[in-house]
């Protein structure tokens, strides 16, 4: 088994133009959650309860420092997809962009956009998208 260490992953998120840019410098949390709506089968009689798999559902959510100046920073590329119509290409590296690490591919929409200015603490945000359609794995070029 090969384990990586969290500090090495990778995300890339459309911006309002639908161009991918590189947010990785501004996380610090990456999740995605992965679940299937499952329809109950059980019939009269049956001693355990039996089901169908239905349809797959998956959420990102991240969380990082903000900067409000970068071009191509977070709170530049979150904005501009607040209310947007259309769906936003992401690409996550849980192992990283090197050469040959897989990666998960998608598309996605804004669902939540947060920044937080604690007094004692440093400025920071946090987005959930919804992904709509499948997630792909690819590899990193």
């Amino acid at each position: 088994m090969a384990f990586t260490h969290g500090k090495n992953a990778a995300f890339k998120l459309d911006n309002a133009a639908g161009t991918l840019q590189v947010l990785t410098a501004y996380l610090d949390s990456v999740d995605l959650n992965n679940s299937v709506d499952v329809s109950e089968t059980t019939t009269m009689g049956a001693e355990a309860k039996t089901y169908l798999s239905a349809q797959s559902d998956a959420t990102l959510s991240i969380s990082g420092k903000f900067d409000g100046t970068a071009v191509s920073g977070p709170h530049v590329v979150l904005s501009g997809l607040i209310g947007l119509e259309t769906t936003s290409s992401f690409e996550y590296g849980p192992e990283g962009s090197t050469a040959g690490k897989q990666k998960l591919l998608g598309e996605c929409f804004l669902t939540a956009y947060t920044v937080s200015a604690p007094v004692g603490d440093v400025v920071s945000f946090s987005a959930d998208l919804q992904v709509t359609g499948a997630i792909t794995v690819g590899v990193w070029p």
